[in-house]
């Protein structure tokens, strides 16, 4: 984790002292149901218990680790520190997966809610901005090339379902990966009874995973991961338009400028959009742990470690990018600046040729073939786009053209309010009534 990307309360679900205290609740519930059902005494539960406000030493466990090579023995043992004669009765039937597991589980849920206020945030942004600029007209493109006309307001909302979808899947895929293994050395319940499982399940907020192996299916956690990837996409969606639209060329909007802030060492005048640029580093970042965590699907048998390593890596490192990149969005959407007269002027530039399609159709419905049609708007188009002028004044020039429309029919076909006749069905769609 990266301090310039991290924010404390991502930071503090992935550090040593939160997996610590989860695996210290994993084994107190464990061994408070395995006195229930008999297999331990009474007494262990009592002696576990009184360590729930002991702040486990770090440093401990890593000097022990490094003698026995193993975290959860490593963990155990400085347990046992403090729990005393009775920590023999921790840890009974259970295998370091149970705990491991169970406890990435707890943190992937932990850090899904956080996100979830991340994009809470992004989605209130949106909205807002939509609604301010519903009707700021802008010039549409595709290709990068003008096309026909669309609104700032209808760019945000676009966006907007985008990241409402995205939020659906996360709460899916929090659901499905935040699931309890306390099954045994393989899965089978030999040592343990599957009542501890559904106890621990139920007092660390999770649900019980229907069958284990070792660990949990790598699936759940793969889908958790490609959440984030589609979400981190949302986020490199919105850069790329900001970035673009910021060019000196376009100038339709630019992330916020703050009075003393520097935009290059060279050259004074510079307003770079590091925002959106450091935003496209970040998607890059959180989508880098979807292959590796597809790839941890396939294990040997009912397991190896392959994926371990991985997910120590992606597991802290995905969340904590995406948890900035989140909230980085929002901070950017809510202070963008967008220059309306800007957006007219790119819309006017070109002569009015965006409207070539109503002349298309107006010419089919005058009794043109659609391929004379074409051929006539073309080639006023081409003209327009060549030589400059209007379109509209070139295509009453055109005779073929005159003698399907008149001059009210031709201007008709450039009335810019037409292209914003159903803005407010769309916006209903996306944000309802």
């Amino acid at each position: 984790m990266i301090p310039r990307y991290t924010r404390p309360e991502m930071a503090a679900i992935w550090s040593d002292r939160n997996k610590y205290q989860i695996w210290y609740l994993i084994e107190a519930h464990a061994t408070e149901k395995l006195a229930e059902l008999g297999v331990v005494p009474q007494s262990a539960v009592e002696a576990v218990w009184k360590a729930k406000d002991v702040e486990f030493d770090v440093d401990r466990i890593n000097e022990i680790e490094a003698e026995v090579k193993h975290d959860v023995i490593a963990f155990l043992t400085h347990l046992a520190e403090h729990v005393g004669e009775e920590s023999r009765f921790v840890h009974q039937g259970l295998t370091s997966s149970d705990v491991l597991d169970t406890c990435l589980a707890v943190q992937l849920k932990q850090s899904a809610d956080l996100l979830l206020e991340g994009l809470d945030r992004v989605l209130a942004a949106l909205k807002k901005r939509a609604e301010e600029h519903k009707y700021t007209a802008c010039i549409g493109r595709s290709h990068g090339i003008h096309a026909e006309p669309t609104t700032m307001g209808l760019k945000f909302a676009r966006f907007y379902a985008e990241f409402a979808r995205n939020r659906e899947r996360l709460v899916r895929a929090r659901d499905e990966v935040a699931t309890c293994a306390i099954s045994g050395a393989i899965g089978t319940f030999a040592n343990v009874d599957p009542a501890v499982e559904e106890h621990v399940a139920e007092r660390m907020g999770l649900t019980v995973e229907p069958i284990s192996t070792q660990v949990i299916p790598r699936d759940r956690h793969a889908n958790y991961f490609a959440v984030l990837g589609l979400i981190a996409s949302a986020i490199e969606n919105i850069a790329i338009e900001v970035r673009h639209l910021q060019r000196s060329e376009v100038r339709e909007a630019q992330e916020y400028f703050s009075p003393g802030q520097k935009g290059s060492s060279a050259m004074p005048h510079k307003r770079n959009p590091i925002l959106t640029e450091n935003l496209t580093g970040q998607a890059r970042l959180v989508r880098s742990a979807v292959t590796p965590a597809m790839e941890n699907i396939a294990l040997w048998h009912e397991r190896d470690i392959s994926h371990s390593s991985v997910e120590r890596g992606i597991g802290p490192d995905a969340n904590v990018h995406l948890d900035f990149a989140l909230h980085r969005t929002a901070g950017m959407i809510e202070k963008l600046i967008v220059h309306a007269d800007r957006c007219q002027e790119n819309l006017n530039a070109y002569g009015g040729i965006h409207n070539s399609q109503r002349v298309l159709l107006a010419l089919t419905q005058a009794g043109a073939s659609r391929e004379d049609s074409y051929r006539l708007v073309q080639r006023n188009g081409m003209k327009t786009w060549d030589e400059g002028g209007m379109l509209v004044d070139h295509l009453k020039a055109d005779a073929e053209v005159t003698a399907l429309l008149s001059n009210e029919q031709i201007e008709a076909c450039f009335d810019e309010a037409y292209h914003m006749k159903h803005v407010d069905t769309i916006f209903k769609r996306v944000f309802g009534e």
